[in-house]
């Protein structure tokens, strides 16, 4: 039964929902589990990837589907609620369904997006355990981090204040000799600090640690989440983590982690983390959740392994991609799925009206102010003009092979005739297109759009990547500004060519994965450039190498790894009651 979200706030529906959750053992009866393969943790449980897998490793996969969106608002146009909406139609429609979304951050949840836990009766349960810190994943992954953090700056101290013989003689370390002014990674917590984006430690004596620049990114930026997004099992995650570049020497040598032998004790923190967690819609179709949501370096999937193991579970299986098709889709298309193997059978684009008017020449669209009323109220004139946002996206998509479904989000504020024109735009471009009213009205509201993702997966599909492996670094990069992003080419600041060429030249970077940085808010590096902007050049200013994730990533323009927080933020509405411990007042 659907709760009525205009009168019920989303922790309140989850609440309700909550009360005929079933239980981790009512789990695996109903998802034909052996009692070992489930690891209950209170309300919720641990799934025994490796357990589920080696039973089910003759069982077909079932149909791979993705999410992913538009260039949205700085409000996001809902692929978490669409993900989660969709489930519930094809449970209506009694298919075996299951999904695999990302963990969100606590940055987000106490700033001013939310918890991405989906909304109305699209929502994703217990919310409050799935907002504020979940199972331990990131937790864990913050601990694995920051030891390496601790390790590193530990480590220059005592070389600092030892001889050569004294620290042989003191411990058996050799020396390292790091170079504090290449330092590549900083500390991590999973808040928007910016505060902590610049900072000096080290200060006092000699025993207080060693004096340099250092910063704080968000946690789930850290690349210890990028290597758990592609894991393949504990033992990859192992070899991953000891290969992450901290810094460099004096030589120019990159200086890693088992260099300070410290990745053993980084995979012990996380060796918990590898398991997705299994939770349920507010309709009570089981979806994983595991990785996270940072998608410029920490790719922004739900987890290959969650993929996996959901393929095998399920007949449907829905996967969801962070940011927009030139992001999340990008990465899913050309990253994700070359290094699991796996072949999608249909993406889904999820649209917003109010993004498209956005992109049509709207006014601004500021997170904690309302909406001005050409967003809320008919305007055919500015969402025509936006809809050639979403035609390139679907061109992006079907460059795959694949024909997308185009998901109309639809808000209660949305016209017929609005709905109307985006189908007629979507269809003459080559795409499938479905109303979806699943905030409002569950799994009943999305029947349209379970209709077309189950006609989808029929469909014939040639997927291919966008480029080969063969390609180089630079001719990666203009292949992807070019047919994702729509630029006329690429330049490179003499630091990042010069790094670029030393990476092409070096055969050890041959088979790492190209992890685009760009913002989200554009097609462009631009974030204020919306539509789809013609006559432009994408330029990368850096390349940022993550050893144990074999990623390089080239940066469009400056990225912060720290978001800020608003000046209106979540965490002012939220308390829990002392009498009941209920938490209230999350999104």
């Amino acid at each position: 039964m659907a709760f009525d979200p205009t009168k019920m706030q989303d922790w309140e529906i989850s609440e309700a929902a909550e009360k005929n959750m079933p239980t981790p053992y009512e789990w695996a009866d109903r998802l034909g589990l052996e009692k070992d393969e489930i690891i209950p943790m209170g309300k919720l449980a641990k799934l025994d990837f490796l357990k589920i897998i080696e039973r089910l490793k003759d069982r077909p996969d079932g149909k791979y589907i993705e999410i992913t969106a538009i260039t949205p608002t700085p409000l996001g146009e809902g692929k978490s609620t669409t993900s989660i909406g969709l489930i519930e139609g094809l449970g209506k429609r009694g298919k075996n369904v299951g999904g695999a979304l990302r963990q969100p951050s606590g940055g987000p949840t106490m700033n001013v997006k939310g918890t991405a836990a989906g909304g109305g009766n699209a929502l994703l349960i217990p919310m409050t355990e799935f907002s504020l810190g979940l199972t331990g994943d990131i937790n864990d992954i913050m601990n694995a981090h920051n030891l390496a953090m601790v390790a590193m700056t530990a480590r220059m101290q005592h070389e600092r204040n030892y001889t050569d013989e004294q620290l042989s003689r003191l411990s058996g370390m050799r020396r390292l000799d790091i170079d504090p002014t290449r330092v590549e990674i900083g500390w991590v917590i999973d808040y928007c600090a910016q505060a902590l984006r610049n900072m000096t430690i080290g200060l006092g004596g000699r025993f207080d640690g060693y004096t340099m620049q250092s910063k704080f990114n968000i946690a789930v930026s850290s690349e210890c989440m990028a290597i758990l997004s592609i894991a393949k099992d504990l033992a990859d995650l192992r070899e991953r983590l000891a290969n992450i570049t901290v810094a460099f020497d004096k030589t120019g040598k990159p200086v890693t982690t088992g260099d300070l032998e410290v990745a053993g004790a980084m995979a012990a923190w996380m060796r918990n983390t590898i398991n997705p967690t299994l939770m349920c819609t507010a309709e009570y179709q089981p979806c994983m959740v595991h990785a996270g949501p940072f998608a410029n370096i920490a790719i922004g999937q739900s987890s290959i392994i969650a993929d996996r193991v959901g393929l095998k579970m399920f007949d449907y299986h829905v996967t969801e991609s962070g940011f927009a098709a030139d992001i999340g889709f990008e990465k899913f298309w050309n990253v994700k799925c070359r290094y699991s193997g796996l072949k999608p059978h249909v993406s889904v684009l999820t649209v917003s009206i109010r993004a498209l008017k956005m992109h049509g020449g709207g006014p601004k669209v500021v997170p904690g102010i309302a909406l001005p009323e050409e967003y809320t109220k008919e305007n055919l004139g500015l969402l025509e003009k936006g809809l050639a946002n979403m035609i390139h996206h679907i061109g992006t998509i079907r460059k795959s092979g694949m024909n997308p479904v185009v998901c109309i989000n639809v808000f209660h504020t949305d016209t017929e005739e609005e709905i109307k024109m985006v189908k007629r735009a979507a269809e003459a471009a080559g795409a499938r297109c479905a109303a979806s009213r699943h905030w409002l009205s569950g799994g009943e509201g999305a029947l349209e759009l379970a209709d077309a993702v189950i006609d989808a997966c029929e469909d014939e599909t040639h997927f291919n990547y966008l480029y080969p492996l063969e390609m180089k670094l630079r001719d990666r990069v203009d292949k992807i500004a070019r047919e994702v992003y729509g630029a006329d080419g690429v330049s490179w600041s003499p630091d990042a060519e010069k790094k670029a060429k030393m990476l092409e030249a070096d055969s050890q970077y041959d088979d790492y994965a190209t992890m685009m940085v760009k913002t989200h808010l554009s097609l462009t590096h631009d974030p204020n450039r919306k539509g789809v902007p013609k006559g432009w050049t994408l330029p990368i200013e850096d390349v940022l190498i993550y050893s144990g994730a074999k990623f390089l990533c080239p940066c469009a323009g400056k990225i912060s790894l720290m978001p800020g927080t608003g000046s209106n933020p979540a965490f002012r509405r939220i308390d829990v009651d002392p009498k009941t411990g209920k938490v209230s007042g999350l999104f």
